[in-house]
């Protein structure tokens, strides 16, 4: 893709329909770390230092929001805030007392911060697609949670096949 945000970008689908469409980037970290989002939001955090969650950039869009990216197995689901399941063991979640469970030691063990989203509009993600800019791949725990931030844009290329070199933008290629 030619724009600079999403040139090699692993986002990872949370919801497609008939209105549009949004996504979180997977592989975007920021300069963050978990205890600065706790402040921010006024959470009390004790258990702070044995947190290693990332912080990640999910998108251009609102990057002030906040989601959390989280295996959700065998954990309880939050009675408040917007929870979405993404496949069997996948699911985030707006709820500001999961992210209060995590700063204390009882929320999932495995979980990512993700500020900001991706978003399409009605058909727009379809166009993209039509035109070569995305390569999707099937929804895949380890690339979500068992792979290095940095080299997850390769790994799900590699899921594929798909040797990161010999990608090209489709566009310059036909020119």
């Amino acid at each position: 893709m030619r724009c600079p945000f999403f040139n090699h970008t692993l986002v990872l689908l949370i919801d497609h329909g008939h209105e549009g469409s949004f996504g979180f980037v997977v592989n975007r970290m920021t300069d963050l770390d978990m205890g600065f989002v706790f402040r921010e939001v006024g959470v009390d955090a004790e258990a702070t230092a044995t947190i290693d969650a990332p912080v990640l950039l999910g998108g251009p869009v609102s990057p002030e929001s906040g989601w959390i990216l989280y295996d959700a197995e065998g954990v309880p689901q939050p009675s408040t805030g917007r929870t979405i399941a993404v496949g069997d063991r996948i699911a985030c979640s707006a709820s500001l007392e999961l992210l209060q469970r995590i700063a204390r030691g009882d929320g999932p063990d495995t979980c990512a911060m993700v500020l900001g989203y991706a978003g399409w509009g009605e058909g727009q993600l379809e166009s993209e697609m039509k035109e070569g800019s995305w390569i999707p791949v099937d929804l895949n725990y380890t690339l979500v949670f068992g792979t290095p931030v940095e080299t997850r844009w390769e790994a799900a290329l590699a899921t594929l096949g798909i040797d990161p070199a010999h990608v090209v933008d489709s566009r310059i290629a036909s020119a």
